[in-house]
């Protein structure tokens, strides 16, 4: 877990996770600036950080720790979006985009990653965060997400009123779906496959809020969460396709 305050006051948090393979692999998902206790215990898990073996940067807009990660990991290959690239060409991008499914392969079958359809992935307005790449990490049945689900605890009035904790997609979900016929049913079928696919985590892992293990819910599981976030936004979802119908 990690800092990132906004306008320097407000710190909203955000993360970078180490995830091992079954062929002996080590990757970073996402970037941040490792304090020198942090780094030192990578380098003990891994066996040194020479044994990194990529670091796949999923938000298009979580830039900040890019070229810091890369000079802490030089040898790790550098994977971004295309926002990553286009905001430091200057770094040993490899070709592939972490948005690109003809990358995934090479990372299962420990490594599972999706990207919501029928949303734009990197809109033109820089304040609407909602589409990442997600990555699930199925030997520890871990969702690792930036920003498109939230998970939100229940604070200390609502553990006193006997509330759990519950996920939540990202508030600028309306503002972000494709303005055309079709877009709400994609990303609604994408959903309700993730609900089906991923149900099964045990831990969910969300940028700037928490990490959230499934015996914290207020659902049995993952999947039931998810199916509720999803019905939670479903007056957006269905104002939207009535207007672009």
């Amino acid at each position: 877990r990690g800092d990132f305050k906004i306008a320097g006051v407000l710190n909203v948090g955000t993360q970078a996770a180490l995830a091992k393979l079954a062929d002996g692999r080590f990757v970073m998902l996402d970037s941040y600036t490792l304090s020198p206790e942090v780094l030192a215990e990578v380098a003990r898990i891994t066996g040194g950080t020479d044994r990194v073996d990529a670091i796949l940067n999923l938000h298009p807009f979580h830039t900040l720790h890019c070229e810091a990660m890369h000079r802490q990991f030089p040898s790790a290959k550098l994977y971004g979006t295309a926002r990553h690239k286009a905001r430091f060409p200057d770094l040993p991008w490899e070709p592939l985009g972490t948005e690109d499914p003809a990358l995934w392969p090479a990372f299962a079958p420990d490594l599972d990653f999706t990207v919501p359809p029928g949303v734009a992935f990197i809109p033109e307005n820089e304040n609407l965060h909602f589409a990442s790449v997600l990555a699930y990490h199925r030997p520890s049945r871990t969702i690792h997400v930036d920003d498109t689900f939230n998970a939100l605890p229940p604070g200390r009035i609502g553990r006193a009123l006997g509330r759990r904790a519950r996920i939540s997609f990202h508030p600028t979900l309306a503002k972000v779906l494709e303005p055309r016929p079709g877009a709400v049913e994609a990303f609604r079928a994408w959903a309700e496959a993730l609900a089906e696919d991923w149900g099964d985590a045990r831990h969910l892992c969300a940028a700037h809020n928490a990490v959230l293990d499934v015996e914290r819910l207020g659902a049995d599981s993952f999947a039931a969460a998810m199916r509720d976030a999803l019905n939670r936004v479903e007056p957006k979802l269905k104002a939207h396709a009535e207007k672009h119908c």
